[in-house]
Order: structure tokens, then C-alpha cells, then sequence
């Protein structure tokens, strides 16, 4: 959702470079002609006249208009200073500590910003939007709270959830199951699952009614099954279903031919973050890989590189989500859920499958 800027003509513009109003930074830019330089509103340079000026939406646009950046305000370089990231961290605390989520105008106050410049300022610090992060934050005190509350409406007033209608609305996509299931550990959930051998050691592939929940890589079947026990401690495993036998020889096609689709539905669970990152990693085609960086770039949050890399260690569906196709940025390889070495592997494979000629 976007929202209204506050500098919305060149006169709230200038007003702002006047007063060299923090809070325009990020909002917009300004050259002034007689120097042939661009600037933040904020910058301490000289003051100019209202005439000499030039604004504009981005770095970019200012420099395809012919200036250059100011060494002083350093506007072509992320403004997400160490006063911002402290503004955002208040902000991130104020969510996590109210008992609702509150409104933007809220946020913006706490953080001492103006709305739509800490709008802005948090989707590039944290990789998503106020309501995103307070959304995912909501979701781990439910999943928390059923664990703890005495009832299950307990636990989703304890969240913050105005109503059970609106909690129950959105109790599949948080949870991947009814919540009560999800309290008693998975107490009524069915989960087939089948464990075999591939070329990079033992598998094992893990399905609610919903689909595929898991694609788990290692040397030992039973640590395996033993790791799925423990995700859903009461849930009813359901092992050695012939019906299941089709699914687990897909996963192993996706290992010993890389270039094959997935066709299989998944159940993807994850905060919206994790989310933006793993449909993006789901878009590298084989034989081809991207850095944390460019990751980050590619769903709208140029500084989340770091976050980009928590969500790949957070992805249980190996192969089908596809993390060991990203990267460092000098190309080297890092790390892996699975281990750096089957990453390697799965990397040389679609690299020879996709060369010409095969």
C-alpha cells in the first residue's frame, strides 16, 4: 500500500531544503544549478535561491539530468543512517510490546519520522512494511501462545486478534493446520512422509493434505524422521504409503535432472518476508545462481541482504525452493542447510545439464 507523500508540490519541497528538514530525506532530491550538484534536503551546504533549484524523485533521475552528487550529504549512498536504524529498532519494539498493532501515524511519531519517510525508511532497513512486520510478529505469539494458553481463544485475544472470525480467517496460512491440531503439537494432523536414497545421501519428503511440507537432506534416515517427530510431536506420520511412493520419486527427479519443474503443491510456511524470498529463489532457472544482494534487490529491499540469508537457512524444502542456487557476491559458495558440499553437487549437476548440447 502506498501512501501520500508530505512534500507532494515544489513548494512543501522547498520549504523543506529551507529548513533543511530531516525528515525530507528519502522523500526526495535537489539539484541546484549553478553548481551543477545535487543534494538531500537535509544537507548543510550554503543556501541557495528558490529559482536555482531543480527537484527531483531519485538519485537517478537527477544524475540522467546531469548532476553530480554532493560530497558533503553523500545523497547516491543509502540513507539509512545509524539514526535511522535506531528510529526503526524503537519502532520494531513499540510493535512487538503493544497489545494491537498500531497505526503507521503511531509508528512514524515513536520513531520521530515523518509517516511516509518512515514508511519508506523501514521497508529498506527491515525488507518489509510496518503492517508485514507486525503481521509476522502477531503470528509467532499465536504460535507461542497456543503452546502456553489455557484455550485457543486465549491465545488469539493474547496476539492481538480483535475477533475469532478474523483470527480464523488467517489461522491455515499461519499455522499450515487448525489450530487446535497445532496446540495439541500437531494432535489430529495427518502427515505422510517416505524416506529413500539419492545421489546426495538419504531424503526424506513430508506432506500435510495441503502439500509438500518438507524436503529433508542428510546421511541417516532415521535422524531424519527423528527431525520430523520433533516439528510435530503428537501429529499422526504416516509412513510407507505406496500412494506417497509417486511423490518422493518427483523430489528425486528434482535432484537427478535440475531442469525438471516442480509439479507438486507445496505447503510453504513462513513469515510475508521469508516468503518474498523464497517465491524469488523459485524464479532462478537451473544452471543459473544469484547473490544474497541481488536477492534482496529483486523483491524491493536493496539492504536486506543479511535477512535474505536468514530466510534461505529457514527453507525446509530443499530442492524445490531452490536456496542453493544463490550465492556470495564474489560468487563463492556459502552456507547450506544441507551442507556446503551437497550444494556444490546440485550446482555442478544443473550447470552440466544445462549446457548446450545436453
Amino acid at each position: 500500500m502506498s501512501h501520500p507523500s508530505p512534500f507532494p508540490d515544489d513548494d512543501a519541497r522547498w520549504h523543506a531544503v529551507a529548513t533543511r528538514d530531516a525528515q525530507a530525506d528519502g522523500a526526495f532530491w535537489y539539484g541546484v544549478h549553478s553548481t551543477g550538484i545535487y543534494c538531500r534536503p537535509s544537507c548543510p551546504s550554503r543556501p541557495t535561491r528558490r529559482d536555482n533549484v531543480a527537484f527531483f524523485d531519485s538519485p537517478a533521475a537527477a544524475e540522467a539530468a546531469g548532476f553530480r552528487a554532493c560530497k558533503r550529504c553523500r545523497p547516491d549512498q543509502d540513507n539509512a543512517t545509524p539514526l535511522h536504524g535506531a528510529a526503526i529498532e524503537r519502532a520494531c519494539r513499540a510493535i512487538e510490546a503493544a497489545p494491537t498493532p498500531p497505526t503507521l501515524e503511531q509508528l512514524a511519531t515513536i520513531a520521530g519520522l515523518s509517516r511516509y519517510h518512515f514508511h519508506r525508511v523501514f521497508k529498506q532497513l527491515t525488507g518489509v512494511t510496518p503492517r508485514d512486520y507486525a503481521a509476522a510478529h502477531r503470528a509467532a505469539r499465536v504460535r507461542d501462545g497456543l503452546q502456553r494458553a489455557d484455550s485457543v481463544t486465549d491465545a488469539f485475544y493474547d496476539a492481538g486478534f480483535g475477533s475469532s472470525g478474523r483470527f480464523y480467517e488467517q489461522a491455515g496460512e499461519l499455522l499450515g493446520m487448525k489450530p487446535g491440531d497445532y496446540r495439541a503439537g500437531g494432535a489430529g494432523e495427518t502427515i505422510r512422509f517416505g524416506v529413500g536414497q539419492c545421489s546426495l545421501g538419504a531424503i526424506l519428503v513430508a506432506a500435510t493434505p495441503r502439500g509438500v511440507c518438507s524436503i529433508e537432506l542428510g546421511d541417516e534416515p532415521e535422524a531424519l524422521v527423528r527431525g520430523l517427530q520433533d516439528r510435530f510431536p503428537k501429529a499422526e506420520l504416516v509412513g510407507g504409503d505406496p500412494a506417497f511412493e509417486g511423490w518422493m520419486a518427483t523430489v528425486i527427479g528434482l535432484i537427478e535432472a535440475p531442469a525438471t519443474p516442480v509439479a507438486l503443491p507445496l505447503d510453504v510456511r513462513g513469515t510475508a518476508f521469508q516468503q518474498r524470498v523464497w517465491q524469488a529463489l523459485r524464479q532462478i532457472p537451473p544452471g543459473c545462481t544469484a547473490s544474497y544482494a541481488e536477492i534482496a534487490q529483486r523483491i524491493g529491499a536493496p539492504t536486506a541482504a543479511r535477512a535474505v540469508a536468514r530466510a534461505c537457512a529457514g527453507n525446509t524444502l530443499a530442492v524445490a525452493i531452490p536456496c542453493h542456487r544463490v550465492v556470495r557476491n564474489d560468487g563463492a559458495l556459502s552456507g547450506y542447510r544441507w551442507g556446503v558440499a551437497r550444494k556444490r553437487a546440485l550446482l555442478a549437476r544443473e550447470a552440466e545439464i544445462t549446457e548446450p548440447g545436453h
